[in-house]
């Protein structure tokens, strides 16, 4: 009996023994067969999530950001020990005990699903295998995906820290409303950073893993509180809380972003603007877009945000007013069907879905509701109604007259209903007296055709403070001051002037302002001044300041259009120009950026600046890996300076002119403000230097200038160019926006005279006849120029540069500055711009005409 008793026992040992052997054999042959060809689990090593990229302004406030994915990038060790636990209690409670892989949950979820016959099936992944998932292999709920799911948990437990596994799950799970990681979730359920969230917030994001959809905060908040308390329950059973503090965060409202309980954190961030975007562009260029976008950079950039404000204001009162003058309505920008206007609640959710520009200061959008038989009753967005409702009334329209189909001006609109009609969706802002700020009524605006440019940069450094690229980024994100090229007009002509300077020639150098005909392919070319007269010989001084075209063609032509060229090219403002005659007065294109930045290089006396949107650039990590700012600063490491001094500063930056010529050029420019071109428009309380520029046609009208510290340019002209109209030009339309902008800019950056370089001395020279005169001389007609040492004025006979043509014999040997009296004079007496008559002195010595340099 024993015997059969012990081979019984042997027969079971036996199969047992094969059996577990056979067990194991297959479940190592599944192991190897799964194992094959599975990711390489040691790329986590190095793996950063796409996190965002964040745009800061220079007085570090967030004002953009950019991402594929709205993640942003905790540490570990910057991840609060209440959130992790909250996570662990939720997804995977012996995450610190287990191997990567749970057995005890695994068996739990095997025996509750045979239990309920399939029909309580739940998962049993830790922690370490969703990250398995998330990284490395794809969502499918099959054996073979959980088999390798598990060999994959394993062997990253043996690869990483449980930490840096807890790291690299909590910056990459999504948790509903566009939000990847936890650091961007808080932010956007609860407008709070990690460390500000309370329990109860806590255990709301470590609820939503499971499925966020399910749980929102307001269409499934029940749902949604369930959930939080189980995790409260769960993170008191661990031991993580206290029961009291458990039952307090259980009791607690779910006040979210979404249910409006709180105020979100994009309300506090500007919109996008052009600046911002141009960051975008430029960086995009430099890194590739994927990396930008999902690098997690922090950009520190160079906008100044109130002068930046300015600037979009400036600009855009300019091209207002432009529109507003040619009085011409260009019709709603959209129409909403009537019947979808029924109540406040209908016609306010029919308005917030229409696309129109949302980012015009002090403008909203709005809806025409009814129109009587003067007025038009609006409904506003963002505005509650009063019991009268809002209107707009007949008085606000007389202004505009209607487009016809055929393109054609219609009459002069009397009241509303000749403009508007129910449904049309259009822009308003508040009229309020000047004398107290209280409302008078709503006025209709409209985004105008008419489109333009601002820019403004620091002189020394390059750092653009200020950039607006349109009327609105949201009406036309196309930005005119990067991206459009336009014909600069007369605002090249310093470069024509910097050429001439550089190359022998001296702020007294006369040149003949007479008519000129030239052979091209095209024909026969016949330059003019803009007012269609010649005055003569005249100073370089005279050129710039009242912008003769004659004069300029005249130089260039004695300078070298390849000399100009190689110029032009040396400040940026051309990649490759073409020499042609046409090209010294701005026929060639060109874009405000290159503009302004080429301008700075006379301000700050001649030295290479490199305009930039961004001081610095730092990676996830906070590591720097851009600074724009190259200079020296032997003095900064010193732990004090002598009182009184301040730390050098060394320039390492190329010299693109000579310095005297920077100087002699800027104080030219000064006479443009001071009574050239820009005297009507341009006043500030310190030095100030520019120039305007006119197309052919007035189709692009231009003024660059600049302060001691600050360089400042705008256009204006249509996107497809037209004329801008007679009296278009761009002291009148541009010169206000710089003054407006500047005003401002100064009450932060100052401003002062413009440093004299070493090695000039100054002479007095009579500027209308270009004549030395004696040491000590004053008066309306005296200018101090700036002469390099050794290269001292005539006294006596002063050659004239006529560029090869002849002058012709009707043309007065002296210059009257006075446009409008279109020249004459017997030579002894001259009016100024003024009006001013003033005696040129006996000893100029003209009589004599040289030839020119190349003839």
């Amino acid at each position: 009996m024993m015997r059969l008793i012990l081979g019984f026992l042997g027969i079971v040992f036996t199969a047992t023994t094969l059996s577990l052997v056979f067990a194991a054999a297959g479940i190592g042959g599944l192991l190897f067969m799964y194992s094959r060809g599975l990711p390489d689990h040691e790329t986590l090593s190095n793996y950063a999530p796409p996190t965002i990229s964040r745009i800061y302004s220079r007085q570090g406030m967030v004002v953009d950001e950019f991402a594929t994915e709205r993640r942003l990038f905790t540490p570990a060790d910057e991840i609060p020990d209440l959130l992790a636990q909250a996570f662990i209690s939720a997804e995977d409670r012996n995450f610190y005990d287990h191997a990567g892989y749970d057995p005890r949950a695994i068996a739990a979820a095997f025996v509750d699903a045979v239990r309920s016959r399939g029909q309580d099936v739940r998962g049993a992944s830790t922690i370490t295998q969703q990250v398995m998932k998330n990284f490395l292999l794809d969502g499918s709920r099959t054996v073979e995906r959980k088999v390798r799911e598990i060999i994959l948990a394993a062997r990253i437990e043996r690869t990483l820290s449980k930490d840096r596994i807890l790291e690299l799950y909590l910056n990459e799970i999504f948790l509903g409303q566009n939000s990847y990681g936890v650091a961007a979730a808080a932010q956007t359920y609860f407008n709070a950073t990690l460390e500000e969230l309370t329990l109860e917030q806590v255990a709301y994001l470590a609820a939503l893993p499971q499925a966020p959809s399910n749980f929102h905060p307001v269409t499934d908040y029940d749902r949604a509180i369930t959930r939080r308390n189980y995790v409260l329950r769960e993170m008191y059973e661990n031991g993580y809380i206290s029961e009291r503090q458990m039952e307090e965060a259980q009791a607690a409202q779910l006040e979210t972003v979404q249910g409006g309980h709180i105020e979100p954190f994009r309300l506090n961030r500007p919109p996008r603007n052009y600046f911002t975007d141009e960051i975008r562009r430029q960086l995009s260029a430099e890194y590739g877009a994927d990396e930008f976008f999902a690098g997690g950079y922090a950009v520190r950039s160079t906008m100044d945000e109130s002068l930046q404000q300015v600037a979009e204001a400036s600009l855009r009162r300019a091209l207002e007013r432009y529109d507003r003058d040619r009085g011409i309505w260009h019709g709603a920008v959209e129409t909403i069907d009537p019947s979808l206007l029924g109540d406040e609640g209908s016609w306010r959710q029919a308005l917030a879905s229409v696309r129109i520009p949302r980012d015009i200061e002090g403008w909203f959008p709005a809806v025409v509701l009814e129109v009587g038989d003067s007025s038009a009753r609006i409904g506003i967005e963002g505005v509650e109604d009063d019991e009268d409702g809002h209107f707009i009334p007949a008085e606000d329209v007389t202004w505009a007259r209607p487009l016809n189909e055929d393109g054609s001006r219609g009459s002069q609109a009397r009241v509303a209903g000749d403009l508007l009609s129910v449904g049309d969706v259009v822009h308003v802002r508040r009229m309020t007296r000047d004398s107290d700020g209280s409302f008078l009524r709503w006025t209709l605006r409209q985004v105008p055709e008419v489109q333009g440019a601002f820019m403004a940069m620091d002189v020394h450094t390059g750092r653009v403070l200020a950039m607006q690229g349109g009327f609105s980024y949201q009406h036309s994100s196309f930005n005119r001051a990067t991206q459009a090229t336009r014909q600069p007009g007369s605002s090249f002509k310093p470069f024509v002037y910097a050429a001439a300077l550089d190359s022998g020639y001296s702020p007294n150098t006369i040149v003949i302002d007479a008519p000129i005909e030239l052979e091209t392919a095209q024909g026969i070319w016949r330059p003019s001044n803009a007012s269609n007269q010649f005055y003569g010989p005249s100073p370089l001084r005279t050129g710039i300041e009242l912008s003769r075209n004659l004069m300029t063609v005249r130089l260039a032509q004695d300078v070298g259009m390849d000399t100009v060229a190689r110029y032009a090219e040396r400040f940026g403002v051309y990649d490759d120009m073409t020499p042609f005659l046409a090209n010294s007065l701005g026929a060639q294109e060109t874009t405000l950026y290159r503009m302004v930045a080429a301008y700075g290089m006379f301000a700050n006396g001649g030295e290479r600046v490199e305009p930039t949107l961004v001081d610095r650039i730092q990676n996830r990590y906070g590591e720097t890996v851009y600074r724009h700012d190259q200079r020296l600063c032997p003095d900064c490491d010193l732990a004090s300076l002598d009182p009184g001094f301040a730390p050098r500063v060394l320039s390492t930056r190329e010299r693109v002119i000579d310095p005297i010529t920077a100087y002699q050029l800027t104080s030219m420019m000064r006479g443009v403000v001071q009574r050239g071109t820009a005297s009507g428009s341009v006043n500030l309380p310190v030095p100030t230097a520019g120039k305007t520029g006119t197309t052919n046609d007035a189709r692009d009208v231009w003024f660059v200038g600049f302060t001691s510290n600050i360089v400042a340019g705008c256009y204006i002209g249509y996107d497809q160019p037209e004329t801008l109209g007679r009296g278009a030009s761009g002291g009148g339309m541009c010169g206000p926006v710089f003054q407006r902008f500047m005003l401002e800019a100064i009450e932060e950056y100052g401003g002062g005279e413009f440093p004299i370089p070493e090695g000039g001395e100054f002479y007095p020279i009579d500027r209308y006849s270009g004549a030395r005169l004696p040491a000590g001389a004053s008066g309306g007609n005296v200018v101090y120029e700036l002469f390099r040492a050794g290269e001292a004025p005539f006294e006596g006979l002063l050659s004239v540069i006529d560029g090869g043509w002849a002058m012709s014999s009707d043309i007065p040997i002296f210059a009257r500055p006075d446009e409008a009296n279109g020249g004459g004079g017997d030579g002894q007496q001259v009016i100024t711009a003024t009006g001013e008559t003033v005696e040129v002195p006996t000893n100029t010595g003209f009589g004599t005409l040289s030839s020119g340099g190349l003839y």
